[in-house]
């Protein structure tokens, strides 16, 4: 058998093999290098910037500031609204592992109610998780003690103290002022579609109602900020960079606590609402609306049992009366449809007619009662306005027709908004033809205008209102825009808060003002004046009309006893004037629900304490 030969090694091949193999590997080593060096130039020359902010970021935390709010003051610069300290429980959710278990170590060290924790845990689902949530605010001493102690074993819980609002007195200007309170998700997205958004990153309450709330934007201010170093925990080591917050604005109002707390201890405890302003300009005097509440409850929230209390009171305190309160004007715009009726010579000031106590329409069965039983007997324009006669008014109101009636009204100011800078007014009625025909499908009477004629029937006001088209027949045909705030300052700028004056009604006839403006006065000051007893021996001169609403409708001859009608069915009382009478400095309208008594006995002995006070404390003296 023959034996295999072996082959001979090429050494040539294989060192060439050797040799291109250790070029590739140099290569790669070459390329590995490269790209080595291209990342570090990109990671340390190109982007420097970049990663040198994000490690800021790490180390470095933008802190917002909140504003101070404005204060608010009266006319004399008595604090109406402050910001006082307090001390709030606060949990960061992100940095709570449990939130359960913390709750519950809370709850055992200091009192928490089962309210406060579905309130707080509802909140938590609401804001960012990074975002410091109040669990319970206005601690005590006690309570920041307890905390304070055993802060480390309560990760993400901190003690924060805080600036919150304070109303010092109480109930007395609930319904002007308003209150603040936390801000909820439409507001958040009201705030977020006007790009105010972020002026809020550091403020958890927001204007709710009245003037806090109009005036909202000013009296918040512009968020400042802090850049601060922060450990690995977070925790603050110190600041770098700190820009402060604006504080808001502050506002002083032309109310006055003296006249208000007056118009509070008229009222008592009766419902009913009290306004008086200055018909030169529209600035409200006094602004008060019975019953009322305490605002401080609202400000860091109100528990569901002070909140029904409210919501369901049969007094319903939560209503503004003054520019809520819907009530029939009655009698106190007798001078408004005799101003009409003089202008559009429908009537003069000699034109007399035959009152026996009652009106009826032509082929009508129905008698219209005067007030008066018996009857004015001859009456004209003067006697139906200082007595307050109905029949009078009857005949003239169906001589002058819805439609007259119902245009002239609405261009002396009534069913129309105020303009007042707050926001919760209600809508009233001047009904017309079409009003009715919209709303109830049914054509317009005789005896409708017979209702309307003397402020009854579908013709609705609220207290506001009446003063305002009271002041237009004082300023002879202008409007004022009612202003609750006087100035707004800060320490940049001062901004007066004017109210204009808007023409209403030409008069073709400028005596006619005047007739009108004297029947007022001898309302007040003749003896057969339904205002005379109440402003009997007054050391100042004024004028007015009194009113007394129908509440529920009066059977054809049943006779209306107050004493034993319902309480609630029982008549509002009512009363217009102004003061002084040759040059007006103050329209007052005060309204009552449900009195035993009419406009002469009840409203206008109130408005003549109001009045009294105004000229003994010299409200507005620097003005007249």
């Amino acid at each position: 058998m023959l034996k295999k030969r072996e082959a001979m090694q090429d050494f040539a091949a294989e060192t060439r093999m050797l040799n291109s193999r250790a070029v590739l590997v140099m290569l790669i080593v070459i390329l590995l290098f490269g790209v080595i060096i291209l990342n570090q130039y990109h990671l340390q020359i190109r982007s420097y910037q970049d990663y040198q902010t994000r490690s800021e970021g790490n180390r470095i935390k933008v802190v917002p500031l909140a504003p101070n709010r404005g204060l608010i003051t009266d006319r004399n610069g008595i604090l109406l609204a402050e910001n006082r300290p307090v001390f709030s429980l606060e949990l960061v959710p992100e940095q709570i592992s449990n939130m359960t278990d913390t709750l519950t170590q809370l709850a055992e060290l200091i009192d928490i109610s089962q309210e406060q924790q579905t309130s707080f845990l509802r909140e938590v689902r609401q804001q960012r998780r990074f975002n410091a949530i109040a669990l319970k605010e206005q601690l005590n001493d006690e309570e920041v003690a307890i905390i304070s102690v055993n802060l480390h074993r309560l990760a993400g819980v901190s003690i924060e103290a805080r600036l919150s609002r304070h109303y010092p007195f109480q109930d007395l200007f609930t319904h002007a002022l308003g209150y603040i309170g936390r801000i909820n998700t439409t507001e958040l997205g009201r705030l977020d579609q006007s790009g105010q958004l972020a002026n809020y990153a550091a403020s958890r309450d927001i204007g709710k109602i009245g003037l806090e709330r109009f005036y909202e934007t000013e009296l918040h201010g512009t968020m400042g900020y802090q850049e601060v170093e922060v450990n690995n925990r977070g925790r603050v080591i110190r600041v770098l960079r700190s820009v402060p917050a604006n504080s808001g604005k502050n506002i002083q109002l032309h109310l006055d606590v003296g006249l208000q707390l007056t118009a509070q201890q008229i009222l008592k405890d009766q419902r009913g609402a009290i306004v008086a302003l200055d018909p030169r300009d529209g600035a409200v005097l006094a602004f008060y609306s019975n019953p009322s509440y305490d605002p401080n409850l609202f400000v860091h929230g109100i528990s569901s049992t002070n909140y029904n209390a409210l919501l369901h009171s049969a007094n319903r305190p939560l209503v503004n009366r003054v520019t809520q309160g819907i009530y029939p004007p009655a009698s106190t715009v007798k001078p408004h449809i005799a101003l009409l009726g003089l202008e559009s010579k429908t009537i003069d000031s000699s034109t007399r007619i035959w009152d026996p106590g009652y009106f009826q329409l032509p082929n009508v069965e129905h008698r219209y009662r005067d007030w008066k039983r018996w009857g004015h007997g001859w009456v004209n324009v003067y006697n139906a306005v200082i007595e307050s006669c109905d029949t009078f008014f009857y005949d003239m109101g169906v001589k002058l027709g819805i439609d007259r009636i119902s245009e002239y009204m609405t261009a002396l100011g009534f069913g129309q908004r105020s303009g007042i800078d707050i926001l919760e007014e209600s809508n009233t009625n001047m009904p017309s033809r079409g009003w009715k025909r919209a709303r109830h499908n049914q054509p317009w009477y005789h005896g409708d205008t017979v209702a309307i004629s003397i402020g009854q029937g579908y013709w609705t006001t609220t207290p506001l209102q009446l003063a305002t088209t009271t002041a237009v027949l004082v300023n002879k045909g202008l409007l004022p825009t009612p202003h609750l705030a006087n100035r707004l300052s800060d320490d940049n700028e001062e901004i007066i808060v004017s109210g204009d004056l808007q023409p209403t009604v030409e008069v073709q006839d400028p005596r006619n003002w005047q007739i009108i403006l004297d029947t007022m006065r001898q309302t007040v000051s003749t003896p057969q004046g339904t205002a005379f007893t109440a402003f009997r021996n007054a050391p100042y001169q004024s004028a007015g009309k009194t009113g007394t609403a129908q509440v529920v409708a009066i059977a054809q001859d049943a006779k209306y006893d107050a004493e034993t009608t319902y309480e609630r069915h029982r008549d509002n009382a009512m009363y217009v004037g102004y003061a002084p009478y040759d040059k007006p400095t103050i329209v007052v309208v005060v309204a009552v629900e449900n009195v035993i008594g009419g406009g002469g006995s009840v409203a206008a002995s109130m408005a003549r304490q109001l009045l009294d006070y105004y000229f003994s404390a010299g409200v507005n003296a620097e003005d007249e």
